[in-house]
């Protein structure tokens, strides 16, 4: 009986839905049979000759095609969530992600898929993150974003952020999921699900209903390293996920940076460890660009004589604030701006140096060098 007739990203989806072909085993039978669709038709005979697949791995291969109902059942779940699937033959499919060792054979993806092919960054860095880290992940990434598609996963503390920062600068953002893309883990990210959806992307590897189980989150990792031409670490233990994504990205030929925090905190003495072994410190986005082949705006003289250019709308707030400390919500108050755009306007002063937050949500101005 011959094989149903399918394209060749429902052969691929085929095989991605055979059990016990991973990405990895996949390639394996790339290599042999030059084609997905080549090697759902190929006799068992055949098979027996591919180097690393096991016995389990052979008969689920020789079953594949009996899994097209299964795909096309996927593909009409999907396009009613308005999602695409993009395979690694597609020119929509990223050629950056081809650097990998074990790159996905497919992308489930929601959002403007354009943003596959532009410049990029990613921004990763602890979940149970400090004020500052999410202060600075923020930050970072509204500077980033007017230049380059600022990468991250979802997760909560500085990869929510770091969407959230784009998106707030009417930038772009890619956040990949280590779970199917009807399923918004974690759930406390709803609202930001829903922005990312409009006004960015949201890709996996996996298939819909895929569930975010521990193991899927290093592998999502390798994704977020390789559709960014370089990697910030904003915050992270000695162990942790983030590490592990600088790690890739080292392996694949990608930068890495990495934020400084107080030297007695456990939540950057993962960046404090890549600092010693030779990353990129993190202090400005004009840097970060700089480094990634000369991008960006140029500093003004002005900064490169050490001073501090601040625009009306900032030294009216810095006006406002003494040397001793005063209420933020004072503060707030008197200068008659919006709180979205008032925290924006501390955010940029605090990391110029120009005043500091102090316990009690307090707010004091420090002595300009």
């Amino acid at each position: 009986m011959s094989a149903p007739s399918m394209t060749p990203a429902q052969a691929t989806m085929c095989l991605s839905f055979s059990p016990g072909i991973g990405a990895i085993a996949y390639w394996r039978l790339i290599s042999y049979f030059g084609d997905a669709t080549t090697a759902c038709a190929a006799p068992e005979k055949a098979l027996r000759e591919v180097m690393g697949l096991s016995e389990k791995q052979r008969r689920a291969v020789a079953a594949a095609s009996s899994l097209l109902p299964a795909v096309r059942a996927e593909e009409e779940r999907l396009a009613k969530l308005g999602g695409v699937c993009i395979c690694h033959t597609q020119a929509e499919y990223p050629e950056k992600l081809l650097h990998l060792t074990d790159p996905p054979p497919l992308l489930y993806a929601i959002g403007d898929i354009a943003l596959l092919q532009k410049r990029a960054i990613a921004i990763v860095g602890a979940r149970a993150a400090s004020s500052y880290g999410r202060r600075v992940a923020f930050s970072l990434a509204q500077e980033l974003a007017r230049h380059l598609v600022v990468v991250s996963g979802m997760a909560l503390g500085i990869d929510g952020q770091a969407h959230a920062g784009a998106l707030a600068a009417r930038g772009q953002s890619i956040g990949v999921l280590a779970s199917g893309l009807d399923i918004h883990y974690p759930p406390a990210n709803a609202n930001l699900f829903a922005a990312m959806r409009q006004q960015g992307l949201l890709v996996s590897e996996y298939p819909l209903g895929t569930p975010p189980e521990t193991f899927r989150f290093p592998a999502r990792n390798r994704i977020i390293a390789a559709l960014g031409e370089g990697v910030v670490v904003v915050e992270a233990a000695k162990r942790s996920g983030a590490l592990i994504t600088a790690q890739m990205a080292l392996d694949i030929g990608r930068e890495v940076f990495a934020v400084p925090g107080q030297i007695d905190s456990a939540k950057s003495a993962g960046c404090h460890n890549l600092l010693r072994q030779g990353a990129t410190i993190a202090l400005s986005a004009d840097d970060m660009l700089a480094v990634l082949d000369g991008i960006g705006a140029k500093k003004p003289a002005a900064i490169d004589r050490g001073e501090i250019i601040l625009s009306d709308e900032q030294a009216a707030v810095l006006a406002l604030i003494e040397s001793y400390p005063q209420s933020r919500e004072e503060i707030l108050d008197r200068s008659g701006l919006s709180a979205a755009r008032f925290g924006e306007i501390l955010i940029y002063l605090e990391l110029e140096g120009l005043l500091e937050s102090v316990p009690g949500d307090m707010l004091r101005r420090l002595p300009e060098s």
